[in-house]
């Protein structure tokens, strides 16, 4: 049965927190209920701007509130690890954000502990959990562009020099920040195993990806090249290309129309996604339907496929010679 008040505990106040507050005050049945930050006085202000009842000044006592029926992890890549297993250790539910962990290492160790603790746990990549996610399978099944052979997507965003993007020690660069989304748009709709992989990088002063671009040989006759950059504005567009036409995504990092095309590039139709808040709101509904169900993780992405994600992450890394503390 589900909980008609199911209060998330939102860690970490930065600006993806500020969104997730944003949706969960859109929703009914769920609400931001907590917030935790490093300071105190942080806390109080993000809780004042967005009507949260506990404003707590460590991630520590956030994770102590047995209010609390699901954890938002809201933090760098490169905190995820030991806010997790604190909040799993102590029987919270997790949505960690993406990318999920530093590596594959770190997942593993995660997942484990859930599975030992039968704690529920996900990865908050926003885009496996949208409706255009099986608005593209259906028509993939029904044939409508025929067997799928290329898929391509680009993410680009001009972050700038954040500090998030620039250090090693915040797990950044645009791999685990941005082309996270273009390697899940692959998997998303081709499941087929990998049957040989190439790619170049371009990395900062600091010795992270700012640029990269990822060739993917698939199993059944399928290509795929990806690319994401954190230093351009990327049209981020997604195709799909079959045998009898092809389908265009507007946004992979958050789909709000679909184009289908026929043989010789002809228009047939455009889809629209529904009227959303932000796009979030589909992972904390998904939470809170699959905790209410007694599963340990959600149907839209099993664990086993962040940790595949993860694995090929850590391989595309290792090509390029990015290295994080965490991978020692």
């Amino acid at each position: 049965m589900q909980n008609p008040d199911f209060k998330v505990g939102i860690v970490g106040a930065g600006w993806i927190a500020e969104k997730a507050a944003i949706t969960l005050n859109g929703l009914s049945g769920l609400r931001a209920y907590a917030i935790a930050s490093r300071s105190q006085q942080k806390a109080n202000a993000f809780a004042a701007r967005w009507g949260i009842e506990k404003a707590y000044g460590s991630y520590s006592a956030l994770l102590d509130d047995p209010a609390v029926d699901l954890v938002y992890v809201a933090t760098p890549h490169s905190h995820h690890f030991d806010i997790t297993c604190e909040a799993l250790e102590k029987g919270r539910p997790c949505l960690v954000e993406k990318a999920f962990m530093a590596n594959r290492r770190q997942a593993q160790a995660v997942v484990d502990l859930s599975r030992s603790r039968k704690v529920f746990l996900a990865e908050a990549i926003w885009t496996r959990y949208q409706p255009a996610v099986e608005m593209v399978r259906k028509i993939i099944r029904d044939g409508r562009i025929g067997r799928v052979r290329l898929i391509t997507a680009t993410l680009g965003y001009s972050m700038g020099d954040k500090e998030r993007i620039m250090r090693a020690d915040l797990c950044g660069g645009a791999l685990l920040d941005l082309g996270v989304y273009a390697l899940n748009f692959v998997r998303m709709f081709c499941d087929q195993p990998i049957l040989s992989i190439d790619s170049q990088c371009v990395k900062s002063d600091t010795g992270i990806d700012l640029s990269n671009a990822v060739s993917i040989v698939l199993g059944d006759g399928i290509l795929a090249n990806v690319q994401s950059s954190a230093c351009c504005v990327g049209d981020n567009i997604g195709v799909i290309a079959g045998t009898e036409g092809n389908l265009i995504i507007d946004n992979i990092n958050n789909p709000q129309k679909i184009r289908i095309n026929g043989p010789d590039r002809v228009f047939e139709e455009e889809l629209s996604v529904p009227q959303q808040i932000t796009g979030y709101e589909y992972q904390f509904v998904a939470c809170r339907d699959a905790i209410a169900e007694g599963l340990l993780e959600p149907r839209q992405m099993p664990l086993e496929e962040t940790l595949y994600i993860m694995e090929l992450m850590d391989g595309l890394r290792a090509r390029w010679g990015v290295r994080y503390p965490m991978d020692d």
